[in-house]
């Protein structure tokens, strides 16, 4: 969960902290501000789940204060950081009976403003869309009767229907066509920066493409077998390893 977890959290631009108003942050929650901020997460929202289940408002208070600390703890600016207290449960039933304007159910009205509270608070990301299609693999899957399609989120440029492009990495690079540009179950012309989609490719076996690999317009990227980093390793209290590493792991 943790390492599903650290790749999407990469690719984020801003992110809905979910905490519980009935029972307060737990361990998971430390985790997960933890990891916003280690692979830089720039912006978080918090969503105080389950405010049915609070009667008393001091205790959502207390419930907020708690979760500031923990932010603060993890140089995020807590005092900043919009809370919004609400019930995913109790809007969903109220959407049971066909579609909610703005004003016609208390629940329903505090997921709009969780969403006014993203759209305020974060900010609409710059997208390298000029620069050379480049998109990091991260699952693959085989369709009958339509062939291979690689999903991930695209980190720069614009990919077409049509197009060239080269798999690379872990394996020799192959060269392969787009016929096919899916995001959200709808078909797509091209996909840019920022998206994910799933890109179906021709002529590919799902056995010869894995996570890990990317996709990139013919000619621009090379692989590598060494590079250097600078690595935070996860401790026991933070979720992370309980025994050490060691060579060759």
């Amino acid at each position: 969960y943790v390492k599903n977890m650290i790749t999407g959290a990469a690719q984020m631009d801003g992110a809905i902290l979910v905490v519980s108003a009935a029972d307060g942050p737990m361990p998971q929650t430390r985790e997960h501000i933890l990891l916003a901020k280690q692979v830089g997460v720039p912006h978080l929202v918090i969503f105080l789940n389950k405010a049915d289940q609070v009667d008393d408002e001091e205790l959502l208070e207390l419930v907020e204060l708690e979760v500031q600390e923990l932010l603060e703890n993890y140089d995020f600016p807590g005092d900043e950081i919009p809370f919004v207290s609400g019930s995913a449960l109790m809007a969903l039933q109220a959407l049971e009976s066909g579609e909610k304007a703005r004003g016609e159910d208390k629940w329903v009205d505090l997921i709009f403003k969780l969403m006014d509270s993203v759209d305020e608070y974060i900010p609409t990301p710059v997208r390298d869309t000029d620069k050379t299609f480049l998109m990091a693999i991260e699952d693959v899957f085989s369709i009958t009767g339509r062939g291979t399609v690689t999903t991930g989120r695209i980190e720069r440029g614009v990919v077409k229907v049509g197009e060239t492009v080269d798999i690379v990495g872990l394996k020799d690079t192959q060269t392969t066509t787009v016929t096919g540009i899916e995001m959200f179950q709808k078909t797509l012309d091209e996909g840019m920066a920022g998206d994910n989609v799933g890109i179906l490719i021709r002529g590919i076996q799902k056995a010869d493409v894995e996570r890990g690999m990317v996709i990139a317009q013919p000619g621009t990227i090379s692989p590598h077998k060494k590079f250097d980093a600078e690595v935070y390793i996860l401790n026991k209290d933070e979720g992370g390893r309980h025994t050490p590493f060691f060579t060759g792991y």
